[in-house]
């Protein structure tokens, strides 16, 4: 029986359990009569209007990064940790990971990132030149994404309470004017796209963590996504409806968290979805299902169905966004809501939310 009494690994794994501790614990002692404590007049960007309902809304409609009044504009906000193992890994490591991140997250709420604060929490012992080495990286996926690190802390955690660094930051970003999206903007028969194949990240660091072998072929996707996704916006516009980077719990639990939080069915296609035969190998070799593996850099939009076309051809200008497709539509507004996928010979299976992450600090 689930201890439900105490903090477990899976509270933090992007699924179900995490869904109940946000809902549960952190949203109520957070939360007041006027909305998240944490927010201004306008509240978290949860729909295609210019802020949510009064009240607030349901903890399954949380968005990336909140969208904020500021100047007569819109910002973007967000916030993450990275707490991966191990801290280098194939096609990246913790320093790229938290600034790539970062920008991820406000890039799919329509914003172009403007900058980033990082805290370190260092355990005592640690060697200078890897802490040298992550930092250099950060650096360099900074500037390769166009934003400055401004600010930050750090603390020395004395040996043994911490076993690896921990990386936390905060980005801002600005607004497209273009950008509205919200799962309220979600019409019956728009595509929901894909910008790459699945898994990637978690494959890379759990076949190296456990010496599968797999490391010479499989890098991680860890890549900053906002230049194609701002071009998603700035030439669709509001044909553009929502987007998420698939993260923790991978594709199943953003596809499942679009269709609960807007109320509609989605199908998707399971022949349309592009796969890496070597990420595909070591899901079957560890028994996980690519779908709920984390990514780092793949991108999920919604888009009116006019659009589809135009949109996976924008993707793909885009290195990382080759093998861009369009692998599913969304449906009609049921109760209660299911992501169901045709599979690749015939057959319908309901793609359900994860119960916690199958692949623990890859993140």
């Amino acid at each position: 029986m689930a201890d439900r009494e105490h903090i477990q690994l899976a509270h933090g794994g992007g699924g179900q359990l995490m869904g109940e501790l946000i809902e549960q614990v952190i949203l109520p002692a957070l939360s007041c009569a006027e909305g998240p404590a944490l927010s201004c007049a306008e509240g978290p960007a949860l729909s295609c209007a210019e802020g949510p309902a009064p009240g607030g809304q349901q903890p399954g409609r949380l968005t990336d990064a909140a969208v904020l009044a500021a100047g007569g504009g819109r910002i973007a906000f967000t916030t993450d940790s990275y707490v991966v193992k191990p801290l280098e890994f194939p096609g990246g490591d913790i320093g790229k990971l938290a600034i790539c991140g970062t920008v991820n997250d406000l890039a799919v709420a329509g914003a172009q990132p403007i900058a980033i604060s990082m805290g370190l929490v260092i355990p005592e012992g640690m060697e200078i030149a890897l802490l040298r080495r992550l930092l250099a990286s950060a650096g360099l996926a900074a500037r390769q994404a166009g934003v400055a690190v401004v600010t930050g802390d750090t603390k020395v955690i004395e040996r043994g309470s911490l076993d690896a660094l921990v990386i936390n930051t905060c980005g801002i970003g600005r607004l497209s004017e273009r950008a509205k999206l919200g799962f309220d903007c979600l019409q019956a028969g728009d595509r929901v796209l894909l910008s790459g194949p699945l898994g990637e990240h978690g494959l890379a660091v759990m076949s190296l963590r456990e010496h599968l072998g797999f490391s010479a072929e499989l890098k991680s996707d860890c890549a900053a996504i906002h230049c194609m996704a701002g071009e998603l916006v700035e030439e669709l516009g509001p044909q553009v409806r929502f987007m998420r980077d698939p993260t923790r719990g991978g594709l199943a639990a953003t596809l499942v968290s679009i269709a609960e939080s807007a109320g509609r069915s989605i199908e998707i296609d399971e022949s349309a979805i592009p796969v890496n035969r070597t990420a595909l190998a070591a899901a079957e070799m560890l028994g996980l299902d690519l779908l709920t593996v984390a990514n780092e850099g793949k991108l999920v939009a919604v888009v009116a169905a006019e659009a589809a076309e135009q949109a996976r051809a924008i993707l793909a200008r885009h290195e990382i966004a080759r093998r861009a497709a369009v692998i599913g539509t969304i449906g009609q507004e049921t109760a209660p809501p299911l992501v169901e996928m045709v599979t690749s010979i015939g057959g319908r299976r309901i793609v359900q939310m994860p119960y916690g992450e199958e692949l623990p600090r890859i993140c």
